[in-house]
């Protein structure tokens, strides 16, 4: 068994073929700072170059799976490259969930609030614990989103249903992301990581090659624009921390 090291992250693989990949900042809520950003980038995509990994599981240590940007930590970026090589580096993440090889089960537990609430929606099933939460604070910040989700929401629940929890930034527990399609399916607290385990154990035992060639074309029929939306989520992202009201809102938020 082949276990990642990294100062945020835990990277542990199960003689099973599961690996299990959870945020640890459980005394921050596991918020995002720039270290947690780039070890959940390098966590999965040494987790997709691992033969031994047949399946992943993607979770949070503590009350909450990840509670958005860690305002304790936050450095606003001061110049477009600063903003830029930030940005980049929340997609280059996305991008080892969404598009990486192998499949994510996602154990949804407590918040998951903006970049958070991303990564829930970037996993391939997507189990929410039934007192877990989501909502997208970034359009009242005067940011944007990121992670795909400007493809990968609408093609979940609609695009009527995508402006609103884009725009008003409204908050969803999981019965009513399960009701509109966000969610795979929800447990109760207690069985979270039972019910990741099983399902990712599933996937483990099918044959890679299929597993794999699956969520590769069903991405690239079903979201045939997700790399255009990351681009294009990247530019509005970076304008966005360029604006001064976006420092007066964080600050106020």
């Amino acid at each position: 068994m082949t276990d990642f090291t990294y100062d945020t992250v835990l990277s542990e693989l199960g003689d099973n073929g599961v690996r299990t990949i959870t945020l640890n900042r459980p005394g921050s809520l596991n918020a995002m700072n720039r270290q947690l950003i780039d070890d959940v980038a390098q966590a999965f995509e040494e987790a997709n170059a691992d033969t031994a990994t047949r399946a992943m599981i993607f979770t949070g240590a503590g009350k909450a799976f990840c509670a958005g940007d860690d305002r304790r930590e936050h450095v606003h970026p001061e110049t477009e490259e600063e903003a830029r090589d930030l940005v980049q580096a929340i997609q280059r993440a996305t991008h080892a969930i969404t598009l990486g090889a192998k499949p994510v089960v996602g154990a949804i537990n407590g918040w998951a609030v903006g970049g958070g609430f991303e990564w829930a929606i970037n996993c391939d099933f997507p189990i929410w614990a039934q007192s877990a939460r989501g909502f997208f604070p970034e359009v009242s910040l005067n940011l944007f989103v990121t992670g795909a989700v400007t493809s990968l929401l609408p093609a979940l629940v609609g695009l009527n249903k995508a402006r609103e929890m884009l725009f008003f930034g409204d908050r969803y527990d999981a019965d009513e992301l399960l009701r509109i399609g966000l969610a795979w399916k929800t447990v109760p607290d207690q069985d979270l990581m039972s019910a990741a385990q099983d399902t990712a154990q599933r996937l483990a035992d099918l044959p890679p090659l299929s597993v794999r060639a699956m969520k590769r074309v069903l991405n690239a029929a079903a979201l045939p624009d997700l790399h255009r939306a990351l681009q294009l989520e990247t530019d509005a992202t970076v304008a966005g921390f360029m604006d001064p009201e976006t420092t007066r809102r964080l600050s106020a938020f």
